[in-house]
Protein backbone atom coordinates (compact mmCIF):
# COMPACT_ATOMS: atom_id res chain seq x y z
CA UNK A 1 0.00 0.00 0.00
CA UNK A 2 1.69 3.33 -1.11
CA UNK A 3 2.16 6.26 1.29
CA UNK A 4 -0.66 8.91 0.57
CA UNK A 5 0.03 12.94 1.92
CA UNK A 6 -3.29 14.33 1.38
CA UNK A 7 -6.15 11.31 0.59
CA UNK A 8 -6.63 8.23 2.72
CA UNK A 9 -7.36 5.13 1.15
CA UNK A 10 -8.91 1.85 2.76
CA UNK A 11 -10.97 -1.20 1.01
CA UNK A 12 -13.65 -3.33 2.90
CA UNK A 13 -16.73 -5.21 1.79
CA UNK A 14 -15.85 -4.70 -2.02
CA UNK A 15 -15.59 -1.17 -1.53
CA UNK A 16 -12.62 1.61 -1.56
CA UNK A 17 -13.20 4.27 0.27
CA UNK A 18 -10.96 7.32 -0.95
CA UNK A 19 -10.78 10.02 1.90
CA UNK A 20 -9.90 13.83 1.38
CA UNK A 21 -7.64 14.29 4.12
CA UNK A 22 -6.63 17.61 5.03
CA UNK A 23 -9.42 18.42 7.37
CA UNK A 24 -7.57 21.26 9.10
CA UNK A 25 -7.92 22.85 5.66
CA UNK A 26 -11.82 21.81 4.76
CA UNK A 27 -9.72 19.26 2.55
CA UNK A 28 -8.24 22.05 -0.30
CA UNK A 29 -6.44 20.66 -3.02
CA UNK A 30 -3.20 21.07 -3.13
CA UNK A 31 -0.15 20.32 -5.33
CA UNK A 32 -0.75 16.92 -4.21
CA UNK A 33 -4.24 15.73 -4.02
CA UNK A 34 -5.24 15.15 -7.78
CA UNK A 35 -2.67 12.62 -8.44
CA UNK A 36 -3.10 10.57 -5.26
CA UNK A 37 -6.64 10.44 -5.98
CA UNK A 38 -5.66 9.28 -9.82
CA UNK A 39 -3.03 6.91 -8.04
CA UNK A 40 -5.91 5.97 -5.38
CA UNK A 41 -8.48 5.17 -8.58
CA UNK A 42 -5.66 2.85 -10.17
CA UNK A 43 -5.07 0.55 -7.42
CA UNK A 44 -9.13 0.14 -7.08
CA UNK A 45 -9.38 -0.67 -10.41
CA UNK A 46 -6.70 -3.38 -10.12
CA UNK A 47 -8.48 -4.62 -6.78
CA UNK A 48 -10.66 -7.50 -8.25
CA UNK A 49 -12.21 -6.98 -4.08
CA UNK A 50 -13.41 -4.08 -5.12
CA UNK A 51 -16.95 -3.52 -6.43
CA UNK A 52 -17.89 0.61 -5.76
CA UNK A 53 -15.55 3.03 -5.06
CA UNK A 54 -16.57 6.32 -2.14
CA UNK A 55 -15.15 9.32 -2.34
CA UNK A 56 -15.67 10.85 1.17
CA UNK A 57 -13.70 14.01 3.04
CA UNK A 58 -12.47 13.99 6.49
CA UNK A 59 -13.94 16.36 9.41
CA UNK A 60 -16.04 18.90 8.56
CA UNK A 61 -16.86 18.83 4.85
CA UNK A 62 -16.11 17.37 1.63
CA UNK A 63 -13.94 19.81 -0.33
CA UNK A 64 -13.18 23.68 -0.06
CA UNK A 65 -11.32 23.99 -3.11
CA UNK A 66 -7.99 24.42 -4.25
CA UNK A 67 -6.52 25.82 -0.90
CA UNK A 68 -6.17 29.44 -1.92
CA UNK A 69 -3.69 29.94 0.99
CA UNK A 70 -1.17 28.59 -1.55
CA UNK A 71 -2.58 29.31 -4.94
CA UNK A 72 -3.75 33.36 -4.13
CA UNK A 73 -2.10 34.86 -1.17
CA UNK A 74 1.58 33.32 -1.84
CA UNK A 75 4.07 36.18 -3.31
CA UNK A 76 5.42 35.88 -6.92
CA UNK A 77 4.74 33.27 -9.17
CA UNK A 78 2.81 30.10 -7.78
CA UNK A 79 1.28 27.36 -9.48
CA UNK A 80 -1.45 28.54 -11.55
CA UNK A 81 -0.64 32.37 -11.01
CA UNK A 82 2.25 33.55 -13.11
CA UNK A 83 4.09 36.79 -13.17
CA UNK A 84 2.82 38.66 -16.46
CA UNK A 85 3.43 38.16 -19.54
CA UNK A 86 2.14 34.54 -18.70
CA UNK A 87 2.96 31.55 -20.56
CA UNK A 88 -0.97 29.88 -20.96
CA UNK A 89 0.85 26.53 -22.04
CA UNK A 90 2.43 26.55 -18.96
CA UNK A 91 -0.70 26.70 -17.65
CA UNK A 92 -2.93 24.74 -19.49
CA UNK A 93 -0.32 21.80 -18.81
CA UNK A 94 -0.81 21.97 -15.13
CA UNK A 95 -4.35 22.46 -14.87
CA UNK A 96 -5.18 19.79 -17.76
CA UNK A 97 -3.18 17.17 -15.62
CA UNK A 98 -5.09 17.81 -12.58
CA UNK A 99 -8.31 17.44 -14.68
CA UNK A 100 -7.67 14.45 -15.89
CA UNK A 101 -6.49 13.39 -12.27
CA UNK A 102 -9.74 13.91 -11.42
CA UNK A 103 -11.51 12.43 -14.38
CA UNK A 104 -10.06 9.12 -13.44
CA UNK A 105 -12.93 8.87 -11.26
CA UNK A 106 -15.68 9.33 -14.37
CA UNK A 107 -13.34 6.92 -16.54
CA UNK A 108 -12.35 4.31 -13.83
CA UNK A 109 -14.26 0.86 -13.93
CA UNK A 110 -15.46 0.84 -11.10
CA UNK A 111 -18.89 3.19 -9.96
CA UNK A 112 -17.88 5.91 -8.11
CA UNK A 113 -19.90 7.60 -5.19
CA UNK A 114 -19.21 10.94 -4.15
CA UNK A 115 -20.60 11.43 -0.20
CA UNK A 116 -20.96 15.11 0.08
CA UNK A 117 -21.27 16.55 3.53
CA UNK A 118 -20.98 19.96 4.42
CA UNK A 119 -18.88 21.91 1.19
CA UNK A 120 -17.68 20.59 -2.05
CA UNK A 121 -17.35 24.30 -3.73
CA UNK A 122 -14.97 25.08 -6.39
CA UNK A 123 -12.28 22.80 -7.36
CA UNK A 124 -14.25 20.28 -4.77
CA UNK A 125 -17.35 20.14 -7.32
CA UNK A 126 -14.69 19.37 -9.51
CA UNK A 127 -14.15 16.28 -7.58
CA UNK A 128 -17.56 15.39 -6.80
CA UNK A 129 -18.93 15.64 -10.52
CA UNK A 130 -16.53 13.50 -11.73
CA UNK A 131 -17.70 10.75 -9.91
CA UNK A 132 -20.77 8.78 -11.15
CA UNK A 133 -23.17 9.60 -8.48
CA UNK A 134 -23.70 12.36 -5.73
CA UNK A 135 -25.08 11.75 -2.17
CA UNK A 136 -25.07 14.82 -0.05
CA UNK A 137 -26.99 15.76 3.20
CA UNK A 138 -29.49 18.03 2.89
CA UNK A 139 -27.54 21.02 4.58
CA UNK A 140 -24.55 20.17 2.02
CA UNK A 141 -23.80 23.43 -0.08
CA UNK A 142 -22.15 22.77 -3.78
CA UNK A 143 -21.08 25.19 -6.65
CA UNK A 144 -18.08 27.13 -8.35
CA UNK A 145 -18.34 30.55 -6.86
CA UNK A 146 -14.97 31.36 -8.43
CA UNK A 147 -16.52 31.66 -11.94
CA UNK A 148 -17.44 35.25 -10.57
CA UNK A 149 -14.01 35.64 -10.68
CA UNK A 150 -10.85 33.32 -11.25
CA UNK A 151 -11.56 30.27 -12.09
CA UNK A 152 -13.53 28.17 -14.74
CA UNK A 153 -14.45 24.41 -13.64
CA UNK A 154 -11.78 22.63 -16.36
CA UNK A 155 -13.69 19.00 -16.17
CA UNK A 156 -17.10 21.30 -17.56
CA UNK A 157 -19.35 18.15 -15.80
CA UNK A 158 -22.33 20.83 -14.97
CA UNK A 159 -23.59 21.07 -18.50
CA UNK A 160 -22.92 17.52 -18.94
CA UNK A 161 -25.10 16.67 -15.60
CA UNK A 162 -27.40 19.74 -15.98
CA UNK A 163 -28.11 20.72 -19.35
CA UNK A 164 -27.12 24.10 -20.73
CA UNK A 165 -29.59 26.33 -18.92
CA UNK A 166 -29.33 25.28 -15.37
CA UNK A 167 -25.60 25.15 -16.16
CA UNK A 168 -25.78 28.55 -17.58
CA UNK A 169 -27.23 29.73 -14.06
CA UNK A 170 -24.44 27.60 -12.00
CA UNK A 171 -22.08 29.41 -14.15
CA UNK A 172 -22.61 32.66 -14.58
CA UNK A 173 -24.20 33.08 -10.99
CA UNK A 174 -21.50 31.46 -8.87
CA UNK A 175 -24.23 29.80 -6.53
CA UNK A 176 -24.36 27.38 -3.62
CA UNK A 177 -27.30 25.10 -4.00
CA UNK A 178 -27.80 22.77 -1.08
CA UNK A 179 -28.95 18.73 -1.03
CA UNK A 180 -32.44 19.31 -1.65
CA UNK A 181 -32.46 21.85 -4.43
CA UNK A 182 -29.03 19.42 -6.02
CA UNK A 183 -31.51 16.80 -6.39
CA UNK A 184 -34.66 18.60 -7.32
CA UNK A 185 -32.29 19.94 -10.47
CA UNK A 186 -30.82 16.10 -11.32
CA UNK A 187 -27.61 17.23 -9.91
CA UNK A 188 -27.45 14.76 -6.57
CA UNK A 189 -29.15 11.63 -6.59
CA UNK A 190 -29.71 11.34 -2.93
CA UNK A 191 -29.99 13.94 0.06
CA UNK A 192 -30.32 12.76 3.72
CA UNK A 193 -30.64 14.49 6.84
CA UNK A 194 -27.11 13.97 8.83
CA UNK A 195 -28.51 11.07 10.86
CA UNK A 196 -29.65 9.13 7.56
CA UNK A 197 -26.71 9.93 5.54
CA UNK A 198 -24.78 6.58 6.22
CA UNK A 199 -28.07 4.66 5.30
CA UNK A 200 -28.52 6.64 2.57
CA UNK A 201 -25.11 5.81 1.01
CA UNK A 202 -24.84 2.44 1.97
CA UNK A 203 -28.69 1.77 0.20
CA UNK A 204 -26.92 2.25 -2.82
CA UNK A 205 -23.42 0.77 -2.50
CA UNK A 206 -25.74 -2.08 -1.48
CA UNK A 207 -27.38 -2.15 -4.55
CA UNK A 208 -23.60 -1.89 -6.45
CA UNK A 209 -21.58 -4.19 -4.65
CA UNK A 210 -23.64 -7.01 -5.63
CA UNK A 211 -23.43 -6.87 -9.21
CA UNK A 212 -20.38 -8.34 -10.98
CA UNK A 213 -17.20 -6.23 -11.57
CA UNK A 214 -17.61 -6.58 -15.41
CA UNK A 215 -21.44 -6.01 -15.96
CA UNK A 216 -20.61 -2.55 -13.78
CA UNK A 217 -17.47 -2.13 -16.02
CA UNK A 218 -19.84 -2.40 -19.47
CA UNK A 219 -23.11 -0.77 -18.52
CA UNK A 220 -20.59 2.52 -17.29
CA UNK A 221 -18.99 2.24 -20.33
CA UNK A 222 -21.44 2.40 -22.41
CA UNK A 223 -23.32 5.38 -20.93
CA UNK A 224 -19.70 6.98 -20.66
CA UNK A 225 -19.05 6.64 -24.11
CA UNK A 226 -22.33 8.85 -25.23
CA UNK A 227 -20.81 11.73 -23.54
CA UNK A 228 -17.42 11.09 -25.26
CA UNK A 229 -19.34 11.30 -28.65
CA UNK A 230 -20.83 14.57 -27.79
CA UNK A 231 -17.01 15.81 -27.18
CA UNK A 232 -16.59 15.80 -23.27
CA UNK A 233 -12.42 16.19 -23.94
CA UNK A 234 -13.42 19.04 -26.06
CA UNK A 235 -15.10 21.00 -23.52
CA UNK A 236 -12.75 19.91 -21.42
CA UNK A 237 -9.56 21.37 -23.19
CA UNK A 238 -12.04 24.79 -23.51
CA UNK A 239 -12.86 24.81 -20.74
CA UNK A 240 -9.25 24.55 -18.91
CA UNK A 241 -7.49 27.14 -21.72
CA UNK A 242 -10.41 29.28 -20.47
CA UNK A 243 -9.57 28.63 -16.44
CA UNK A 244 -5.88 29.79 -17.12
CA UNK A 245 -7.04 33.07 -18.58
CA UNK A 246 -9.60 33.71 -16.30
CA UNK A 247 -6.93 34.09 -13.76
CA UNK A 248 -4.62 36.27 -15.47
CA UNK A 249 -7.53 38.56 -17.17
CA UNK A 250 -7.31 41.92 -15.74
CA UNK A 251 -9.93 40.84 -13.00
CA UNK A 252 -8.22 37.65 -12.12
CA UNK A 253 -5.15 39.80 -11.67
CA UNK A 254 -7.02 42.21 -9.34
CA UNK A 255 -8.43 39.18 -7.33
CA UNK A 256 -4.81 37.51 -6.27
CA UNK A 257 -3.42 41.28 -5.74
CA UNK A 258 -6.87 41.47 -3.35
CA UNK A 259 -6.14 38.01 -1.78
CA UNK A 260 -2.39 38.98 -0.87
CA UNK A 261 -3.75 42.35 0.35
CA UNK A 262 -6.66 41.47 2.88
CA UNK A 263 -6.43 37.77 2.58
CA UNK A 264 -8.29 35.46 1.06
CA UNK A 265 -11.77 35.27 3.27
CA UNK A 266 -11.75 38.86 2.57
CA UNK A 267 -11.31 38.89 -1.26
CA UNK A 268 -13.76 36.38 -1.83
CA UNK A 269 -16.40 38.10 0.15
CA UNK A 270 -15.98 41.08 -2.12
CA UNK A 271 -15.86 38.70 -5.29
CA UNK A 272 -18.83 37.33 -4.24
CA UNK A 273 -20.57 40.65 -3.09
CA UNK A 274 -22.53 41.43 -6.37
CA UNK A 275 -20.63 44.27 -6.50
CA UNK A 276 -18.60 45.80 -9.95
CA UNK A 277 -15.32 44.87 -10.21
CA UNK A 278 -14.51 46.78 -12.87
CA UNK A 279 -14.17 49.93 -10.10
CA UNK A 280 -11.16 47.85 -8.54
CA UNK A 281 -9.51 46.85 -12.01
CA UNK A 282 -9.86 50.70 -13.34
CA UNK A 283 -8.13 51.94 -10.26
CA UNK A 284 -5.10 49.32 -10.23
CA UNK A 285 -5.16 50.65 -14.23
Amino acid sequence: MPEFQSIAYVVADRTATLTLNRPERLNAIDAHMPGEIARAVAMADADPDVHVVLVRGAGRGFCGGYDLVDYAEAKGTVSGSQEMPWDPTEDFAMMWKNTQDFMSLWRSRKPTIACVHGAAVAGGSDIALCCDFLIMTEDARIGYPPSRVWGVPTPAMWVYRLGPQAAKRMMMTGDLIDGREAVGMGLALKTAPADGFEAAIDSLVGRLRGVPRNQLMMTKMVINQAYENMGLQSTQMMATFFDGVSRHSPEGLWFRERTQEVGFKQAVAERDSGEPIAPHVSKRS
